[in-house]
């Protein structure tokens, strides 16, 4: 599902949210009333491929993430991408030369830039596991925001939670396909480098994911948001739409 908003038309590009992993695009909806008064254009926010209330691929790529986010997009759109963790490298593939996409700009946050061998064996694990069925919304909901990395920031019975939910026969299970953790290892050198408009690599200061000299590596510019974690932009809306000043 995509989630589609703004009160302004016409006025400048097109902002293309896009969340992380576990995640659905209703993280999004807390900046709503920011981007009424700060974004001259207007916004989406999708459900990555998998997540949410879109359906999931038969096998996961970054590239298959992006070409599923590109067939919901105008032709005539000019883009700008915030992308968050798995998002920001989807939105460097939206980015890349060859996709031939309307891509002004792509900030992304939060994009933990390597993964050790034992980190893409967890992960592999975790895509192939049954899906775990629970009898409660609160406990499903409490799972869920385990998964998306969104637990203490986002209360169990907040309505953002609802798109990652789905129930069954009076059970719960998570909206996530699983095998989605199977995207496998990220290039990020590459996809850097296969972009030709503005990047901006963006970290919370306390985020534990990736650090800034390995976002320095890429040649890029690189802002750290004080005091901020992982999930930066659900912590200070306003301190991560000021990333995208430059872009509107």
């Amino acid at each position: 599902m995509v989630d589609e908003s703004g009160g302004h038309t016409g006025r400048g590009p097109v902002l293309l949210l896009l969340h992380g992993m576990g995640a659905t695009g209703d993280v999004w909806l807390p900046w709503a009333p920011l981007l009424e008064q700060h974004w001259p254009g207007r916004w989406l926010a999708p459900d990555l491929a998998g997540h949410g209330w879109s359906a999931p691929l038969p096998s996961y790529s970054f590239a298959g993430f992006a070409e599923r986010i590109a067939h919901g997009l105008a032709p005539d759109d000019r883009i700008v991408v915030l992308g968050h963790s798995l998002g920001g490298v989807v939105g460097l593939a939206l980015a890349a030369r060859a996709a031939g996409l309307p891509v002004d700009a792509v900030v992304g946050l939060g994009i933990k830039a390597v993964w050790s061998p034992d980190e893409l064996t967890r992960a592999a694990e975790l895509a192939v596991r049954p899906i775990s069925w629970f009898a409660s919304r609160s406990e499903a909901a409490r799972r869920y925001l385990r998964v998306s990395g969104l637990a203490g920031l986002i209360p169990p019975d907040h309505p953002v939670v609802d798109a990652g939910l789905r129930q069954v026969d009076g059970r719960w299970r998570l909206a996530m396909d699983p095998a989605a953790f199977a995207v496998g290892d990220l290039d990020l050198a590459a996809l850097v480098a296969a972009t030709d408009v503005p990047v901006v690599l963006a970290r919370g200061e306390q985020d534990p994911m990736v650090t800034d000299a390995q976002l320095k590596e890429f040649g890029v510019p690189v802002v750290t948001l004080p005091g901020l974690g992982h999930n930066a932009h659900v912590e200070n809306p306003g301190a991560v739409l000021a990333l995208l000043d430059a872009y509107r």
